[in-house]
């Protein structure tokens, strides 16, 4: 998961490949409160880890719900419809999928509790269903704004409730009010429960996800058309055992619309079919409309390019609101307008998604009508793209669906500004996106300089600024000349091509800052000045560089790459679009590596420390091979003065000079 202020995106011109999604969050977080009310265990697989659901989960803790993970799967022990923690303070982030459901079931189960949330969950409204609860006779106080969290819960015996008339909800703000009493009322089925929704409803594909798990959780809910619901008396919950997550629908359509966007050979998804009971499957519906191929089995879906441009479509987007978002980036790769209708529901999101949506689109360069429950977009020819910087407004849906931008035909790069907020549905989403997708050319940053300049530390803090792969290329030559001492050669012309085959069928393996070889952690082994001298010695054997060139330039992944060394600029990548060349003095240097030393209990002096340093400086920068020097178009940055801090600062200002989106 990317954690970066912003993460840029390369222009992408393909993509092919198959991807497995996260569980859906509006089946997760309605099965978690199910398992939680319900007696008995419930053993839920492929449950979504997100921010939304983590939110639940914390929730139900404080409530007194054992919750046991092990690998892949959650073991809920229900509650059987009784509170083992009388009151709590419940933080809810911005999850309207905990904040709804668990308003209406800690109503009814009779205890005092505030819920709050971030600052938009207290945008969001929840007026609707505080209504609904209170015609019951259950007590809920607004503490800021009337009509909106955060909430105070206060105890109601259930004998006191008001079940004779039917309970009235509106329908056509939020279907999530319909489906938080759907979940709660079988609390208090005493009686037959009638609700009466008011109004047309929106998204009723979200209702039939509530009905159905309901059924699997032993509730047989009664529905007239789409007006009337009738929980029967006695209805009781009862754990299904083992339950499993679909993968996300929602999250399904980023790469359904992918794969009719990009070249290649197409998108198989892992984990839904065209038979999901998630009502944003019928996004499949629409992308064919707009000319994808999509083949499906049981658990998959396939999907490649067909029309090209894609067609226009104008589309009544009630049944599939959040993919619909998709729709409106995919607009921009269409031969006319398209009009997006009864979307009014966007504005009561993460954010008001219509404006959002406009205004970054409009960013892009295209012209985009509004209106209270539509958008219609006009489509970019090539030419007219622009670089922009994508605002995600919190909304993780934002940030994914402008990804697609990216595909642009006039090769323009995408910024996406707090990327971490997809971790709210989908934290891979990102990684997933480039597993699959081409880019002609991946960015990379070269950071080169002398021994001891500090040029790996540099290269590690830049990458992880921007969100980019590192390639420490001395530590690849650290580890051949360590495999090189075990087996007992030398860096002699004699043992070049061994040790270039042992160079070639490295075991090696980067992880979370360790350096494993074959499995062995030799991390501690390769910061030893016999290893450094050892490097220096192999790379000098043409076999040897040419063994590790590939596996050097495999390293170039998206997003991009950081990679320091010692010819990185000048051979392993020449046309990367920085190049830095790192010094400082031999006197600083010999200090900083004898303050290291000395810090690690190592004796030695300062003096013969400049002196090893300025002969492997001559040693490296004489070589016939690959010669330590700055590429001609190199930046020169001198670091004697300079702190760590500086340095990062000064490169990433270099960096942001020649990027387009300053002047976007």
């Amino acid at each position: 998961m990317f954690t970066t202020p912003f993460l840029d995106i390369p222009p992408l011109d393909a993509a092919a490949g198959t991807v497995r999604l996260p569980g859906s969050k509006s089946i997760s977080n309605r099965v978690l409160l199910l398992a939680a009310l319900a007696s008995g265990t419930t053993t839920v697989h492929d449950l979504l880890d997100s921010d939304d659901t983590r939110v639940m989960l914390d929730a139900l803790a404080a409530l007194g719900c054992s919750v046991e993970r092990a690998g892949d799967t959650l073991r809920i022990e229900g509650l059987g419809g009784r509170l083992k923690t009388p009151s709590a303070s419940l933080f809810l982030g911005n999850a309207g999928t905990a904040m709804r459901p668990l308003t209406a079931a800690l109503a009814l189960l009779g205890g005092e509790f505030e819920l709050r949330g971030v600052p938009r969950m207290h945008e969001r409204p929840i007026g609707d269903l505080v209504d609904a609860l209170t015609q019951l006779g259950c007590r809920v106080d607004y503490l800021g704004n009337p009509g909106y969290p955060p909430l105070q819960i206060h105890p109601v015996a259930l004998d006191d409730l008001q079940l004779d008339a039917p309970i009235r909800v509106r329908g056509d703000v939020s279907s999530q009010f319909l489906t938080a009493l759907l979940l709660a009322l079988p609390l208090a089925a005493r009686r037959d429960i009638v609700i009466d929704v008011v109004g047309e409803l929106i998204s009723k594909p979200y209702i039939e996800i509530t009905l159905n798990l309901l059924a699997r959780f032993g509730i047989t809910v009664q529905r007239e058309g789409w007006q009337r619901f009738t929980i029967p008396a006695g209805s009781q919950y009862r754990s299904p055992g083992d339950i499993h997550v679909e993968a996300d629908a929602s999250s399904a359509s980023y790469f359904i619309a992918l794969g009719a966007i990009a070249e290649g050979t197409g998108i198989r998804i892992e984990g839904v079919g065209a038979e999901s009971i998630q009502g944003d499957i019928r996004f499949i519906e629409a992308a064919r409309q707009m000319g994808a191929r999509v083949d499906s089995g049981p658990n998959w879906l396939a999907i490649s390019r067909g029309a090209w441009p894609l067609r226009a479509i104008d589309l009544d987007a009630n049944h599939i609101p959040d993919a619909a978002m998709t729709l409106a980036v995919m607009a921009l790769y269409a031969d006319g307008p398209s009009t997006l209708r009864n979307i009014a529901s966007w504005r009561v999101k993460e954010t008001d998604r219509i404006d959002a949506m406009a205004n970054e689109l409009r960013k892009l360069g295209a012209t985009v009508e509004d209106g209270p429950d539509f958008i219609r977009v006009h489509p970019l020819p090539a030419g007219s793209w622009r670089p922009a910087s994508i605002k995600t407004y919190d909304d993780h849906r934002v940030a994914m669906c402008f990804s697609l931008a990216a595909f642009n035909p006039d090769g323009v790069a995408v910024r996406i500004l707090d990327p971490h907020c997809v971790a709210k549905t989908f934290p891979d989403y990102f990684e997933t996106l480039f597993s699959v997708a081409h880019a002609p050319e991946v960015p990379v940053i070269c950071i080169d300089g002398p021994t001891a300049s500090g040029k790996g530390t540099l290269t590690v803090e830049v990458a992880r600024r921007l969100g980019y792969h590192y390639l420490d290329s001395g530590t690849l030559y650290r580890v051949t000349g360590l495999a090189m001492r075990r087996a007992g050669l030398d860096a002699q012309p004699a043992h070049e091509a061994r040790i270039a085959d042992l160079a070639r069928a490295l075991p090696l393996v980067f992880n979370e800052g360790k350096v494993l070889l074959a499995g062995e952690d030799v991390s501690e082994d390769l910061r030893t000045e016999a290893a450094g001298m050892d490097a220096s010695r192999v790379s000098v054997l043409p076999a040897v560089r040419a063994a590790l060139l590939a596996l050097q330039r495999s390293f170039r992944r998206l997003p991009g790459l950081v990679a320091d060394g010692r010819d990185m600029g000048t051979v392993i990548f020449p046309d990367a679009g920085l190049k830095v060349y790192l010094t400082a003095s031999a006197a600083h240097r010999a200090e900083r590596r004898y303050k290291q030393l000395i810090s690690k209990g190592i004796s030695t002096t300062i003096d013969s420390l400049r002196a090893d340093l300025e002969a492997r400086d001559l040693r490296d920068s004489s070589r016939s091979v690959a010669p330590l020097k700055p590429a001609p178009d190199a930046r020169l940055l001198d670091n004697s003065h300079q702190t760590i801090e500086q340095s990062v600062v000064q490169v990433l200002a270099w960096w942001q000079e020649v990027q387009p989106f300053e002047s976007a």
